[in-house]
């Protein structure tokens, strides 16, 4: 069967890195005849030669090209797109690695759109990746209706042919990023481009040593001399005007600004470096960007951009260290069930220095002096413009899972309120917002996977877009509100401990269900129907299994109601009054009947037979575990008040 794609992988030095791109790489969906792996090793010294020739003798699908140390990943990538013979090629790097059905996903999107690249979403663990590109799919995407320009990383899927039709490849040699220039190019001559964002292609790896390529400490003046050929890239396919001024801005802002802004530029060391980049920055902003280009950045950047230009580095760092005292802040109001949904309702706003921060109630948008006369100036030049901008603030929820950082947003609607701060006339920006997450489809359109997934807040109000944690609660450690059964999982909101932010736990919360408090006088055995009240929401009738297990093992169908008095549920289940005989019989219950391996809740239950009648006992290790806490507590009690005694006997 013809190789519908080939996966390229550079390699140097990575290490045990490499195993979860390994790992990934052999669990992908994509039946085995159907795809290729291409291992480039750009003449390593540790252990991966080896390991990688091991793995291409045990599998068919697994190249691996040697060859002396070129100094960076071009050419590798090049090698291995000679190499390959699939429809596809998809570059991977040896410390990342990608979703289990990335490849069969990414290559049908590409078929059914006819696309020459395909954008797969990314989550980064440790490292920042675009977040607004993936917002949704993008079936017909350019440079002009999506942010593509966001997303230069090498981590796509492009078809071979179109590659070779406009004889590109990566530039090679010891340098930066080629990868700009490579993606630039395919963007803005491709005859379709595919926005995949419904499921987590490509994760994004930071290694806990910080060996990844992009995170060492790079040379100013080689670095900006590769930027300027992505530039020359955007100006050979486009035509001066709006169009280019909007891709030359993603290098001016993520390149150029960000790096001279707030904690990042302050933590730059001072040693030189700090003003040496600078110094090449500069360069490049005087050389090669018009007014078109930062005139269209938020206010802060803008007012970074004219302090660049200007050549006024001090000024800068007293930006920046003003900037660095901002972050947004989110509180939680209400955390409650509604039918299928958790809705959340919350207020978000900025604060200063760890206190709400305040705007004249009169601010409006001026232009921007150019520069700005000194720091304190460009500061009020953003507060005022905040002000008169304020009806385009916006506010996400987005869940973001802990161990993958798989992140999706989720629907918000929003109110903004202007709200008085003393009698000076200045005014808090206040963001009110109920989000709605439905665990069946909060997974761009699919259920929520087992974990723990935290609540993020993302809100853009004037120059700013930052996110942060919704809270923190002074309930740490305990539940938001009770658990439910949605979208075949149990589902606990929950507040973190330490410091009380909101996440979610799904499936894993077996010990702080509050199951344990369910006793034998609130189950009743008659005729056989087992009914229990549990402390689980359910908005309507849902269908269950139940499980008995005392060597033999017995699957019951039961049912899940919402309890009259709305404390919770009602199982039942038909017991098969002929067949529980003998022992003890422990309960579990999995709210998942039909999944090809349900998890199962353990009920503190045990169900014995006498005098021909099933009667419920409560399980001996639930009442054990019940005395042991109350025996800890007393415990903990007594040895806390004899010290305080003697504590104050000794003061005394």
């Amino acid at each position: 069967m013809p190789v519908k794609v080939s996966v390229i992988v550079p390699v140097y030095n990575p290490g045990t890195y490499i195993e979860d791109c390994i790992s990934s790489l052999l669990r992908q969906s994509l039946p085995p005849d159907e795809y290729e792996v291409i291992f480039v090793d750009d003449g390593s010294t540790d252990g991966s030669p080896a390991r990688l020739d091991a793995l291409a003798a045990e599998n068919s699908r697994v190249t691996v090209v040697h060859q002396e140390n070129s100094g960076w990943s071009g050419k590798p990538r090049n090698v291995g797109i000679a190499a390959a013979v699939g429809e596809y090629v998809m570059f991977v790097d040896n410390d990342d690695y990608l979703g289990d059905e990335a490849l069969e996903r990414m290559y049908d999107y590409a078929v059914t759109n006819g696309a020459d690249v395909v954008v797969g979403k990314m989550a980064g663990r440790g490292r920042p990746v675009p977040v607004e590109l993936f917002r949704q799919n993008h079936p017909h995407a350019t440079v002009e209706n999506a942010p593509l320009i966001d997303s230069l990383t090498p981590h796509k899927m492009f078809r071979r042919e179109f590659l070779d039709k406009i004889e590109l490849r990566f530039p090679e040699g010891r340098r930066r990023l080629e990868d700009h220039v490579f993606v630039t190019e395919a963007y803005l001559r491709a005859d379709g481009v595919s926005v995949l964002s419904d499921y987590v292609c490509y994760y994004h790896v930071k290694r806990d040593d910080a060996g990844n390529a992009g995170f060492q400490r790079f040379d100013p003046v080689g670095y900006f001399k590769n930027l300027r050929e992505a530039l020359d890239v955007v100006e050979q396919y486009t035509q001066p005007g709006p169009l280019r001024d909007r891709l030359f801005r993603r290098w001016l802002r993520n390149e150029m600004v960000e790096r001279m802004r707030g904690r990042r530029l302050l933590a730059l060391p001072d040693d030189g470096y700090r003003r040496q980049l600078f110094e090449e920055i500069r360069g490049v902003v005087v050389e090669r960007f018009g007014p078109g280009v930062a005139g269209g950045l938020p206010p802060t950047q803008q007012v970074i951009a004219a302090l660049i230009a200007a050549d006024r580095f001090d000024d800068l760092v007293a930006f920046a260290t003003w900037e660095a005292g901002i972050a947004p802040t989110a509180a939680p109001l209400d955390v409650q069930w509604h039918g299928d949904a958790l809705r959340i309702a919350l207020s978000a706003e900025y604060a200063s220095g760890g206190e709400p921060m305040t705007f004249p109630a009169d601010g409006r948008a001026t232009p921007l002096e150019n520069p700005p006369k000194d720091a304190a100036a460009a500061g009020a030049w953003v507060v005022a413009d905040t002000v008169a901008a304020f009806e385009k603030a916006t506010v996400d929820l987005l869940l973001r899972e802990r161990s993958s950082a798989a992140q999706y947003f989720q629907p918000v609607k929003f109110t903004r309120e202007s709200v008085a701060a003393g009698a000076d006339g200045r005014v808090r920006l206040v963001l009110h917002a109920t989000a709605t997450v439905d665990p069946a489809i909060a997974a761009g359109g699919a259920p929520l996977g087992g974990g723990l997934w935290d609540v993020f807040i993302r809100v853009k109000l004037g120059g700013w877009t930052k996110e942060c944690r919704l809270g923190p609660v002074p309930r740490a450690g305990q539940t938001a509100t009770s658990p439910a059964v949605a979208g075949g999982r149990v589902v606990l909101p929950y507040w973190t401990k330490p410091p009380g932010n909101l996440a979610l736990d799904v499936d894993r919360a077996t010990k702080r269900l509050g199951l344990t408090r369910l006793t034998a006088a609130d189950v009743t055995v008659s005729g056989g129907l087992l009914r229990a009240p549990l402390p689980l929401h359910v908005p309507a009738e849902t269908k269950v299994l139940v499980r008995l297990t005392a060597g033999s093992v017995i699957d019951v169908p039961g049912i899940l109601s919402p309890a009259p008095d709305g404390s919770g549920a009602v199982l039942e289940a038909e017991l098969p009054t002929a067949d529980v005989r003998g022992s003890a019989w422990r309960v579990q219950l999995s709210v998942a009947p039909g999944a090809d391996e349900p998890r199962f809740l353990t009920l503190p239950l045990v169900l014995r037979v006498r005098a021909g009648r099933i009667l419920a006992r409560r399980a001996a290790g639930a009442s054990l575990a019940r005395r042991l806490v109350r025996r800890t507590r007393r415990t903990l009690g007594t040895m806390l008040g004899k010290w305080t005694s003697g504590f104050t006997a000794r003061k005394a």
